[in-house]
């Protein structure tokens, strides 16, 4: 099939209009390459895939996405009349290096030197040495004899883990490059054996970041009860890879919190062993039935799932009658998103205007209708009608799940990366530890200095700090 045939398939394919039955026939007799390829691209689109990852679909069966403008068309940097910005000075200056000429560069003449206050001019330059070698230092530690205990006894040695050889910060850099920056094994045993002259084996590696999650396991029980009692909590899922096998990373977060499951589950029994009781707060999200099992509180539903819904149906169900239930349904919720994004809102100023939303969805709801569409969603508002205007009762929740999907996409990215885990201890020492770099990212804190501080309080008294509040 020709390149000119599937870009004419996805030009038509762009307008988002339906062909009526003689402009079919048309179309199939006079371009018949364009024809097939376009019916591929709308099997492609319209296949109902609810429990299929995107990382499982074939990059052959996704559709480009839609760009409004040609490419280049949106200039770099900061707006016209905005002041630029650039990257800030050094606070401090190692070594200066003075440079001067001995002749001119163009006619090798003899140069007479000035004196005014703008014949030198400076430039930093930041730069890393040419030879970084690890520092190994000899700890010599001491036995005494207690007559007390009976027993002797000795210091503990706070920069590594006890039996470790690798110190606290190499160990916290390379594991928050690996689950906190989704770089690979193979990289970043490159990165520290060829230019940090640290020779370590992927083994190892992975040996000392279980012994790690091991030791930090408090802070991901923290993490975990800190979401299960927010009072506003958003929840996503993707699917995971564990020794080849499908598996679902869970995502449960808050804008100070971010916590990550893998469980073989998709269903109620990861989210009743993740929260262990009914979950009281507001939750945030699509409208995966699993998450009914643990939301005995109020829940808000993610509108930007049930308009993108609508938007489907749109490409493939041009009838009166659905025609006219979109537009609704579609006038109704951008109507409250527009009362919500005011400045003076708030619940009780607008509540006369937030319950005549409320009787249009009613409305909506209980419409009968012969057009299988309609009556589908119109169902949906019926199960879900008391659940879809939660954000217009309760300022601190928002409409969407939007910040859950940012917040599982780094664990996207890493998953096409890293391929998922090879076994079940990994996956774990996996939501350990990206959860936790995670939150110290949403909590402004430098991970590997947070993780370094806490092992150095950590290692002589059994005992971890809190984990560090919002920076």
């Amino acid at each position: 099939m020709s390149e000119s045939a599937q870009q004419r398939a996805r030009s038509l394919l762009k307008q988002g209009r339906l062909l009526n039955e003689e402009q079919a026939r048309a179309f199939v007799q006079n371009d018949p390459d364009a024809a097939v390829f376009y019916l591929l691209l709308l099997q492609a689109k319209a296949r109902p895939s609810p429990s299929r990852p995107s990382g499982m679909i074939p990059p052959y069966e996704k559709l480009a996405a839609s760009k409004s403008g040609k490419k280049g068309d949106k200039k770099t940097g900061r707006k016209k009349g905005h002041p630029g910005s650039r990257r800030p000075a050094p606070p401090k200056i190692d070594q200066t290096v003075e440079h001067r000429l001995d002749r001119c560069p163009d006619c090798g003449g003899a140069l007479r030197p000035c004196t005014s206050e703008k014949s030198t001019r400076t430039r930093l330059v930041e730069d890393i040495p040419a030879d970084i070698q690890p520092v190994v230092t000899e700890h010599i530690i001491h036995r005494d004899y207690c007559p007390h205990c009976k027993k002797l006894v000795e210091p503990k040695v706070s920069d590594a883990l006890p039996g470790a050889i690798i110190g606290n910060r190499l160990l916290a850099l390379s594991a928050h490059w690996h689950y906190g920056l989704g770089m690979t094994v193979s990289q970043i045993v490159e990165v520290l054996n060829f230019h940090l002259h640290c020779p370590v084996s992927e083994g190892g590696l992975f040996q000392m970041w279980k012994r790690l999650a091991d030791h930090f396991e408090p802070w991901y029980e923290q993490l975990a009860d800190e979401a299960r009692d927010s009072a506003v909590l958003h929840a996503d899922e993707t699917g995971w890879r564990v020794n080849g096998e499908t598996h679902w990373l869970w995502c449960f977060t808050n804008p100070e919190t971010t916590v990550y499951a893998i469980d073989k589950s998709r269903g109620s029994p990861a989210l009743v062993q993740f929260f262990q009781e009914a979950f009281a707060g507001v939750l945030i999200t699509d409208f995966w039935a699993a998450y009914d099992a643990i939301a005995k509180g109020k829940r808000q539903f993610c509108l930007a799932h049930l308009l993108r819904e609508l938007e489907k149906v749109d490409f493939s169900n041009s009838s009166a009658a659905w025609s006219a239930f979109s537009a609704k349904v579609k006038r109704l919720f951008q109507d409250a998103f527009r009362l919500r994004r005011r400045d003076d809102f708030s619940p009780e100023a607008y509540a006369s205007r937030i319950e005549r939303l409320h009787a249009r969805l009613i409305d909506l709801m209980l419409i009968e209708s012969s057009d299988s569409d309609v009556q589908r969603l119109a169902q949906r508002l019926r199960k879900y009608w008391d659940e879809l205007l939660t954000f217009l009762e309760r300022p601190d929740v928002p409409p969407t799940n939007n910040h859950a999907e940012r917040e599982i996409r780094p664990a996207v990215i890493m998953r096409k990366v890293i391929q998922g885990n090879r076994n079940r201890t990994s996956a774990r020492t996996q939501s350990v530890l990206m959860s936790i770099f995670r939150t110290l990212k949403r909590r402004n804190h430098n991970p590997v200095d947070a993780l370094v501080n806490a092992l150095q309080q950590s290692i002589p008294t059994h005992s971890l700090p809190p984990l560090p509040s919002f920076g």
